[in-house]
């Protein structure tokens, strides 16, 4: 069992082929479930939509920090009513970004804690995007109470010290293809520290792929190779990852396994 909790495949790089590469994880590559993140309204809608075709596609509903623009800001009480089916399992993605900083930082927050409002009232849990921006976040999760509902980093790109904190706080840790880069430190570090139990996989397709095919596009049919990496650091057994991270992400979103086929 394998589940990729966080892929885009509403993303144009999956246009000319987006059904026979989520068939061929599923099918042929034993990914049992997948999560497809939203980013915007459109993908939202988008990601329902491939929920409502598989069984074992879910979707994650939310407005990514790259989008938090006023006019989104004033269309968030929206989600409410993309939120009605047992196939949407989380508020995401949702965040903080510095790096790239494409929306100014204080509409991200105002985005960002209004998103986690919603994530509360819904009692869904909420799936993050952290990036330069580790101060912030932090004060935000604990001012919001954050913990109440819990959930994700996906792609986590912190230290230890911030894991610890985020795991006081109600939270999993995810991680991707860095974890299988050459140069990869930190994220091992970070592997090697998170109890079994809050440890989550995930491919973030069609981006970071992992070793060895970095440089292609990804596709949730490569996750065990993420899974493997994680095995290794774990002492683990291939089989052994990839239960326990199943395990965890089936109960973080709920996940009725009996309804997947």
């Amino acid at each position: 069992m394998l589940f990729d909790i966080h892929a885009h495949y509403d993303d144009e790089r999956f246009d000319q082929d987006r059904y026979v590469i989520i068939e061929k994880a599923h099918y042929d590559e034993g990914v049992t479930y997948i999560i497809n993140a939203a980013s915007d309204f459109d993908s939202i809608e988008k990601s329902i939509e491939f929920a409502k075709k598989y069984s074992f596609v879910f979707a994650a509903i939310g407005i990514h920090p790259h989008n938090a623009k006023e006019t989104i800001f004033n269309e968030l009480a929206k989600i409410y009513n993309y939120a009605d089916s047992d196939k949407i399992v989380a508020i995401g993605e949702i965040g903080l970004d510095y790096y790239y900083e494409f929306s100014p930082k204080e509409m991200q927050i105002k985005t960002f804690v209004q998103q986690i409002g919603i994530a509360k009232e819904l009692k869904l849990p909420i799936v993050i995007h952290n990036r330069d921006s580790h101060e912030d976040m932090l004060k935000i999760i604990k001012q919001e109470n954050a913990k109440e509902i819990g959930g994700v980093f996906h792609c986590f790109s912190g230290s230890v010290e911030m894991a610890k904190e985020l795991l006081k706080n109600n939270f999993y840790i995810s991680v991707g293809g860095p974890v299988t880069f050459k140069n990869a430190r930190k994220v091992v570090e970070v592997v090697k520290y998170v109890p079994e139990d809050r440890l989550l996989v995930e491919t973030d397709c069609p981006y970071l792929t992992p070793e060895p095919f970095r440089g292609k596009r990804n596709y949730s049919g490569y996750l065990k190779y993420i899974v493997a990496k994680v095995a290794e650091i774990k002492g683990l057994t291939f089989d052994e990852a990839s239960m326990i991270t199943t395990k965890n992400a089936i109960q973080l979103f709920g996940i009725n396994s009996t309804e997947v086929h």
